[in-house]
């Protein structure tokens, strides 16, 4: 099979007489195909040039021939231009040509102001679609390439008609990122629109809609010395201010941000809306990661055969530094004990794990190793809010100018707070230690901020 690729300026009248040739042929012969390449006038010598430097070729003018090797595979063989593909159709075909210059100039004419009229409307069509522009920081943390195929399903995303993904990463090796924007692509989800990569702030959260926020550079901050903790924080409220300055300025009004990670999660988020002004209840972090793990650990020792089979389990405080796990609501299903029920029969955690003789979960005062953060899409999310205006003063009596892990509940896209958990003296206690810890962080992180101002475009 001969395939033949031509490529021309729009507006060339040797490209026309070229093109027509091409169908006259593909027309008379079943195995002639050709392809054709259409350039603008004023990009048609930046894209020879860049066809003839790839290829190793040596051509100045339109058009362009090669041939492809259909069934072998590799480069093109270069043909030439119009005289050489003209000849090379009446010694192979015994085909030739002979429109006159008025008409290749008729038809030149036309070709260009039928491939500017094309352009315009694929413009006016892309105009028309309004994609839900979403960022993700840290692209190439690897919970990305996990997170991307069930962020772009229509389950998580069932409003949305179109959505362009933003990859961000200000450490990140550009040729990294093109691989994973090149990754996504292949996926070819169907709300896709487009994929760009990012790898300094100069555009980050531009029209911005849900932005996920994946750093977790400073995982290893507690085993780092005392000099080289304050570092950390340091870069952390510089890149973090930064960041809720950049939101507030590009981002959509009703932007969403969810911070994630397994370290300094609660002081991140604190420093974002300490830096705009926008409704805190947009401000939501994870704590998800914990949860799953604290949810493993408990089937493992009732040896259910997954975590997924543990529900209800609740995380009080400041996640990777001081927290308590709590199990008063917390449920077991396919328990292999006396008392058996159908699938959705569950046993109570606490009653099952004192009749084994294991101790309950208690305070966690450390930070934790960094292990990737899981997303997954049950009734109950344990999330990090905004103390404003005394929200949830009432219902747990903590101060309103720190973010702690509390228990909610989400109901038709809007959170509440779960308000017949039990909440005694001694929780209080360790809740009010937590606010008190998570307070002089932040108020360490402004002093940062306000000593090193950022500087960032």
């Amino acid at each position: 099979m001969a395939k033949f690729v031509l490529a021309g300026r729009t507006d060339c009248p040797y490209y026309a007489k070229a093109e027509l040739l091409a169908d006259r042929l593909a027309r008379s012969l079943p195995n002639f195909r050709i392809h054709k390449i259409s350039i603008l006038p004023d990009e048609w010598k930046d894209w020879l040039q860049d066809t003839c430097m790839k290829n190793g070729w040596k051509h100045e003018e339109s058009p362009l021939v090669w041939r492809e090797l259909v069934h072998q595979g590799g480069k093109g063989v270069f043909l030439g231009g119009f005289d050489d593909f003209l000849e090379h159709c009446q010694n192979y075909y015994n085909i030739t040509s002979d429109m006159s210059e008025e008409m290749m100039q008729s038809i030149a004419e036309e070709n260009l102001e039928t491939k500017i009229t094309l352009i315009l409307e694929a413009h006016h069509r892309a105009s028309l679609i309004q994609p839900l522009h979403i960022w993700i920081s840290s692209a190439l943390n690897p919970t990305c390439n996990m997170l991307i195929p069930s962020l772009l399903s229509a389950e998580v995303l069932s409003q949305a008609s179109a959505i362009s993904l933003h990859l961000l990463d200000v450490e990140g090796n550009e040729e990294e990122l093109e691989s994973l924007k090149m990754e996504t692509e292949d996926l070819a989800l169907p709300l896709l629109h487009q994929v760009t990569i990012h790898t300094d702030l100069k555009d980050a959260f531009q029209k911005a809609e849900i932005i996920l926020l994946l750093d977790d550079h400073w995982s290893g901050v507690n085993d780092d010395t005392d000099v080289q903790q304050q570092q950390t924080i340091k870069a952390l409220a510089a890149l973090y201010t930064e960041y809720g300055r950049l939101i507030e300025a590009r981002a959509n009004g009703d932007v969403k941000v969810i911070v994630s990670g397994g370290s300094l999660v609660n002081l991140r988020c604190s420093l974002l809306l300490k830096a705009c002004s926008l409704d805190s209840r947009r401000f939501v972090a994870v704590a998800t990661q914990l949860e799953n793990e604290a949810r493993a650990a408990i089937a493992n020792k009732l040896r259910v055969r997954t975590s997924g089979k543990v529900t209800d389990v609740i995380v009080w405080g400041d996640v990777g530094d001081s927290f308590y796990i709590d199990l008063q609501r917390a449920n077991v299903f396919n328990y292999d004990g006396p008392i058996k029920g159908p699938p959705f029969f569950s046993h109570p955690v606490l009653e099952i794990i004192y009749d084994r003789s294991v101790s309950k979960p208690t305070v966690h005062t450390h930070r934790r190793t960094f292990r990737h953060p899981t997303f997954e899409k049950n009734r109950q999310f344990l999330l990090f809010f905004f103390l404003t205006f005394g929200q949830l003063a009432d219902h747990y009596e903590l101060p309103g100018d720190v973010i702690l892990s509390v228990p909610v509940m989400f109901t038709d896209g809007q959170w509440s707070v779960v308000s017949d958990v039990t909440v005694g003296d001694d929780l209080k206690q360790k809740l009010h230690l937590f606010a008190s810890n998570l307070r002089q962080d932040t108020f360490f992180c402004a002093s940062c901020n306000q000593q090193h101002p950022s500087h960032h475009a």
